[in-house]
């Protein structure tokens, strides 16, 4: 199936070893920006996203309502299998939301989950 779907990555999914054994390849991508966002952190408790990423601590990004804090990243086109393995690959501290970038494109990103689930 042709990759069709965007996603912006700002955190470990930019490493090559994580997509390697998420996607079975290395990603191309092209840079934007994610405003309105700011970078946090997460503890990941998930022993195989550790093993994986090789980060006990992930990046997060946390909403914010300052008009200038922005989040640098990577938009990458990825079939909807490999949405999903993204999907399974997140932890439960995260959510995928769709967006709208710098550039113009909409692109999901995983952003912190709403306190509470």
């Amino acid at each position: 199936m042709a990759a069709s779907v965007r996603l912006f990555s700002y955190g470990t999914l930019q490493q090559r070893e994580v997509q390697l054994a998420n996607y079975g390849r290395e990603l191309e991508g092209e840079a934007d920006v994610l405003r309105r966002y700011r970078l946090g952190e997460v503890e990941i408790n998930d022993p195989d996203v550790v093993s994986v990423s090789g980060k006990a601590v992930h990046t997060i990004a946390l909403p914010s309502s300052d008009p200038s804090d922005r989040i640098a990243g990577t938009v990458y086109l990825l079939t909807p299998e490999e949405l999903e393995a993204s999907d399974a690959y997140e932890t439960d501290a995260y959510t995928r939301v769709e967006v709208t970038l710098d550039s113009g494109c909409r692109a999901f990103v995983y952003v912190a989950a709403p306190a509470g689930g």
